[in-house]
Formats: C-alpha cells, structure tokens, sequence
C-alpha cells in the first residue's frame, strides 16, 4: 500500500482510540455501509454477468467513488453519498478509510491486498490545491494529465490497462505488481472503444481506473496429493471434471435461511494470521440454483453469519479456481444510483476544478483471485488418491457457490464473487 503521512499516522490512532471509546460505533456502522454497498454491487453485476464466473472488490470500487466524492458538488455529491451512505468530506471517515487499507495491507509478511487507484484528467484542466491535496494523501492513489484529444495505436479504453506507465498486467508469477507513474506525467488516451463512438475531444473528461491485487496463504493447506478430479455441476445440469482440493479440518459453519423454503450453508476458511478469511455459501439443496441465493441475499444475512457459524470438524470439498473481471463501472455505477457523474451536462466537479464540462468520462475496475492448495498458486501435478469416509459433516462445493473475501476485524467485504465453472479458467 502506498506510504502515510506521520500526520495521517497520527489522525489514524487518534480515530482508533475515539472509536474504542465510543464502543466502536463508527467501525459498526462502515461495516454495515461497505457491506451493503457490496451487496448492492454484487447483485447488479449478476443481472449484467448472466451465469458466468464472477468477482469483483467492494471495498476497492468504493475507494475509487470516495476519491470522486471529495471533488463532487450538488447532486453529484448527493448521488455519490447516497450510493456509499458516508461523506468522504468527513475527516473521520476519511482516514477510518485510510486505517482500513494499512491494516489489510500490512496483515501478514505472506498475505497481502495491493490496490491502485488512477484519475487520469484531461491536459490543461487547472486543478484546485485543496482537491489536490486531499488526493495526494488518499492511500496508493495518483493524478495523471492526460492527453485524450491525442489517441494512440493501442485499442481500448485508457488507462486499462494502459497506460504501461502507470500499471501493469499480472505477471506470470504469483505476484501482481502495481506501479504508479508520475502525477505531472503526460499520457495519451487510447484508441476508439469497441462499437461506439469516440468519446475525447468534447468536452473536458476524467477517466477513473482502478487495479486490486490479493495473495493469500492459508491458514491450514489442502495437501496437493489429496487433490482430485471430480465432476462439478453446472447451472444447466451438465458436469465437468475440476481438480477438488479436500481436508479435514475445524472451520467455521453454519446453515441459513434465505426464504422459509430454501437452506443454505456457510463455511469459513480463515488465512495464514486469520485477519482475512474466506466465506462460502452454497445452497443445501442441490436443486436449488444459485440465483435463487444470490436475489436473496441482504446485508442483514451477511452480518448474520458472524453469530451464526460455529466451531466444527467437517470434511471439506472446493475446487481450484482462477478468475479475473474487468468492468466498466460507467455501465454499472447507474443501477445503483449514480448517474450524474458520467454526464456531461449534470456532472458537478466544481470541487475538482473551477472549469466547467468537466465529467467521467470512463471508469474502470479489475480483480483477479486464484484459489488453490497452498492459496497463491496451483501445481504442477495433482495424485488420485482414495479418500477415507469419515462421519464428519460434509462441505462439499460441486455446484455453482458464492465467496467472499474478507477483513475479520472489521467484517469489511474485499472480494465477492461466484463460482460458476471452475474449469473457465481466467486467461
């Protein structure tokens, strides 16, 4: 994560020592907040992903829509703060957020959350010191001038992933590296998106990008000679053969309600420090399909499984996946209320700059997750072996389940996202 300030650092504890004194009011409320907008997010990305596989970072999107917030005015600013339900011109709140990404970042030598967020802004656009400011101290995060009247050979949106000088693509090994470029560099916007039309040049526009990276160990491995094929079924019924990761071990679960007729199940699996875990929820009735779950499910059932899951031995079944998503937020961001952003005629960024026109023009976010044995990245080769019964209660994630990734101490959600088809495996 990006270096803080000894100010920040201060105002961090400051805020810490507050909370705890107000019996963690604040830290209650920021869950809830994040843990609706998640749902919120989530949910409007599956009527947009139809049944494929699915993550994407809550808290990393809102990040993104705070840094917008601080330059926002009139309905704008309204739009913005409804959809996050804070102010990001509240001080506490502001380096609550900045506290939140330091502790998941700094959680363990062998686990990491690495997030960057890029406002690129058209060339000439004067902007205000104060805006500045503030940007400058938001963790991990830069202004970019940018060139988008000067389209480039490349063919896409800029920014994602170009430009090269600010991020780049995952590597081939286990880490993702993010690097920032300059704030005063100059940078070309990329060619015409695909099927419309181009989009630079008439107006003053900003284009908001965002990269989240995660590498996590787990608490207690899956042992790779335990791994085996097996099938895995679909949402339309039909099978594939996934490599199935199993052990038995002691985890966190429980078994749910999303209506009076339908059971579900939740299992955590905790990371190495067990300040991040990983939640699964999977419909107990096997004919019961995912959709039915994900309609269903409300901010009130997510906090719910923190008094509902218990201790228990249990033998656990879940398949090895790799996905990637990239979005754009602009198709997205509206379902949930905030339009007026990406609007030329309505955007209000007058705490930005005093110039006027100025709008998002694009706004983009990518996440990746792979899910494997040691939890970083897959083997080689996997052994058929032959698992013993046992009479312990059974996890057993052959269907269509979701997951979600989250910070323990705070319950704030860092991933979500389903799990499809572990064989469609991200490129």
């Amino acid at each position: 994560m990006g270096p803080l300030s000894t100010a920040s650092l201060l105002l961090c504890l400051c805020l810490a020592e507050r909370t705890q004194s107000n019996g963690g009011s604040l830290q209650d409320n920021m869950r809830e907040l994040h843990n609706r907008f998640a749902v919120s997010l989530y949910q409007t990305l599956t009527e947009m992903e139809n049944n494929s596989n699915l993550i994407v970072s809550p808290v990393s999107v809102s990040l993104s829509l705070g840094l917008l917030q601080l330059g926002a005015r009139g309905s704008t600013l309204a739009q913005l703060e409804g959809a996050l339900g804070y102010n990001m011109n509240d001080v506490q709140v502001q380096h609550f957020l900045v506290h939140l990404q330091g502790s998941v970042g700094n959680a363990s030598q062998e686990m990491w959350l690495q997030q960057a967020t890029a406002l690129f802004i058209q060339s000439g656009v004067q902007l205000l010191s104060e805006f500045k400011h503030h940007a400058e101290a938001w963790a991990n995060t830069r202004l970019v001038r940018s060139s988008f009247s000067q389209p480039n050979q490349t063919h896409g949106p800029p920014g994602f992933p170009t430009p090269a000088r600010w991020g780049h693509q995952r590597s081939t090994d286990e880490t993702w590296p993010i690097q920032s470029g300059s704030s005063s560099g100059e940078l070309s916007g990329s060619g015409e998106a695909q099927g419309e039309a181009p989009w630079w040049g008439q107006r003053l526009q900003m284009a908001l990008v965002n990269t989240v990276a995660f590498r996590g160990i787990w608490q207690k491995q899956f042992l790779f000679a335990n791994t085996q094929n097996m099938p895995f079924t679909l949402s339309d019924g039909s099978a594939v053969k996934v490599p199935m990761m199993y052990q038995a071990t002691e985890v966190n679960f429980g078994q749910f309600r999303s209506t009076p007729e339908q059971r579900y199940t939740v299992v955590e699996l905790p990371y190495l420090g067990r300040s991040l875990s990983l939640l699964l929820a999977l419909p107990s009735d096997r004919k019961t399909p995912l959709s039915s779950l994900e309609a269903q499910l409300s901010p009130r059932q997510v906090a719910s499984w923190d008094t509902g899951l218990r201790r228990t031995k249990m033998d656990v079944f879940l398949p090895k996946f790799k996905m990637q998503n990239k979005f754009n937020l602009r198709s997205v961001l509206p379902s949930i209320g905030i339009s007026d952003a990406f609007s030329p005629t309505a955007a209000d960024f007058t705490g930005i700059s005093v110039e006027e026109g100025l709008y998002v023009s694009e706004a983009f976010h990518e996440a990746s997750i792979e899910v494997t044995e040691d939890g970083t990245k897959a083997a080689a080769a996997t052994a058929m072996v032959l698992l013993k019964r046992s009479r312990a209660p059974v996890f057993k994630a052959d269907r269509p389940f979701i997951f979600l990734l989250r910070q323990v101490n705070t319950g704030s959600i860092l991933f979500m996202g389903r799990v499809t088809n572990p064989a469609d495996q991200a490129p």
